[in-house]
This record gives structure tokens, sequence and C-alpha cells, in this order.
């Protein structure tokens, strides 16, 4: 089974193994969604499962979000991207507020901040449970890379994990110069994977005028682009997960063979996310 090196992902490059493990966690995120009933999704072999995330959309009604895992060599907390039509309200309301959990961080998405917020005390509570100096990677795919990029700079201000290492893929913009350079200052190592036919990343606009506040706001993304170019035939298929897992595949097909065949079903499938 593959697993997340820590030493290579802090080098000057992601590791491209390690993106597509983390990948891999993200589609598992949708599969603990989608099991309305249990949220019962795969672990990788030689990792366990810390606790489970709910987090509040637009109704306050409580959803699986995530999760965080433990293995003896490092910790990973992934968050799942857009999985019903309130996270898509939640991913419209663009207007910003204050990044509550940084002082003097700037402003952010109110939508996706609302999201992390109902949440961070869940989060804290979970990397509590972790061994101090465990090296932690966060990731997500989608409104998960934004509530990943939210988490990351909370993180390393306030908790014992002070490097997180953030893969995230086709995130959005999360939020105005300010918390950028925030952003950028704190956290070590950021990925940001983005194919340049999918338009999610490139929204919020880096203008937004919104219709309820009348107000403007500016959004930047944070640092780590790694830019891909992939044609999946449609808006949706330039996005979603698993072409992301596809298109990183091909630089590692010998790796994307092993983590498919163990355990079974645990690779991205085309039509669980969206």
């Amino acid at each position: 089974m593959i697993t997340v090196d820590d030493r290579l992902a802090r080098g000057t490059g992601p590791d491209m193994g390690s993106a597509l493990f983390l990948a891999a966690i993200c589609g598992q995120t949708y599969v603990q969604y989608n099991n309305k009933e249990d949220g019962l999704f795969l672990v990788p072999r030689s990792y366990r499962l810390v606790g489970e995330i709910t987090a509040s959309a637009y109704d306050n009604n409580p959803e699986r979000f995530g999760f965080v895992l433990e293995s003896d060599a490092c910790a990973v907390l992934a968050f799942r991207g857009t999985g019903s039509a309130v996270d898509w309200v939640s991913d419209f309301i663009a207007q910003q507020t204050l990044y509550r959990p940084v002082r003097n961080a700037g402003q952010t998405h109110k939508g996706f901040t609302d999201i992390y917020m109902s949440a961070r005390d869940q989060v804290h509570e979970l990397l509590r449970q972790l061994p101090l100096g465990k090296p932690l990677f966060i990731t997500g795919h989608s409104l998960g890379g934004a509530l990943a990029t939210l988490a990351a700079l909370d993180i390393a201000i306030n908790t014992s994990f002070r490097s997180p290492v953030v893969y995230t893929f086709g995130a959005p913009r999360v939020g105005d110069p300010k918390f950028v350079q925030a952003y950028n200052y704190t956290v070590p190592t950021h990925w940001r994977f983005q194919n340049e036919f999918d338009i999610v990343p490139h929204l919020p606009p880096l203008v937004y005028q919104s219709p309820h506040t009348k107000g403007t706001y500016f959004y930047l993304h944070v640092k780590g682009e790694v830019q891909r170019t992939f044609r999946m035939g449609s808006v949706s298929g330039n996005h979603i997960l698993s072409s992301y897992f596809a298109d990183l595949a091909k630089e590692k097909p010998e790796d994307a063979a092993a983590m498919c065949a163990e355990p079974p079903g645990w690779c991205p499938e085309v039509d669980v996310q969206f």
C-alpha cells in the first residue's frame, strides 16, 4: 500500500505518490457521505480511524464532512467536497466574513467559513487524540479543499501541529489578500492541484460583487499551484475527483495499480463525486 512520505512531501515539489494516496483518501470522504445510514468507508491498511467529522451547511442540519486517520508514521485530516443541494447554496454565499480563528488574518468566504466553524471543535478534539510531533497531512477536494485550507491556518496557529502538509484538488479560492498573505507565511507546505479546464478553481472570481450585500470582495488563491491539464468532455468531468485521480495515476501507474488492488473499491469512482 502506498502511503504519504513526509520527507518527500516537504521537498521542492509535491510527491506524486503522496498526492495519489491523498486523492484516494478524498474519495473515501464521498463514500462516507453517500453511506447515509452508517457512514462506512474504506480505511487503508496500516491506518485506523481516529474519528469522523460532522458539519452544518446552509440549513444547519449536520452532515458527515470527513474524518481523521492515523498510522504509525503520520495522521491525515480529510474533508469532502459538495455532496448536497444545501452544500451548493453554501458554495455560492461568496460574500466574506472575518476569519475568526486567527487574529488579523483577513476575511474568508462566508459559506465555506460557516461550514468549517461548525466542525472546528470536533477537528481540534480529534487532533488532541494524536501523539505530539506526528506529521499531519490535510487534504480535500473541491469544497473539501476550501475547508482544508481554512483548517490548515487555524491548526498551524492554534494547535501543536505547527507544520501541516496540505494537498488540495480542484479547490476554489477561499479568502482575501490579507488571508492569503497570513496563510502563505504560516503554513509551510501547500500543494494545490488545479486542472486548467476545471471551472471551480476559478471561483469565486478575483473581484466578486455580492447581489445581496452590494459589497465588493477580493479573492486570491493560496500558494502552491500544481497545474494539471486534462479534458473529460464535460464541466463536471473536468472537476470530479476521479478525473484528478486518473490524471495522477498516469504518472504513477504501478503505484496506482497496487493502490487499487487493496482494498478492493479503494480507488475513486466516477459516479460518487460531484
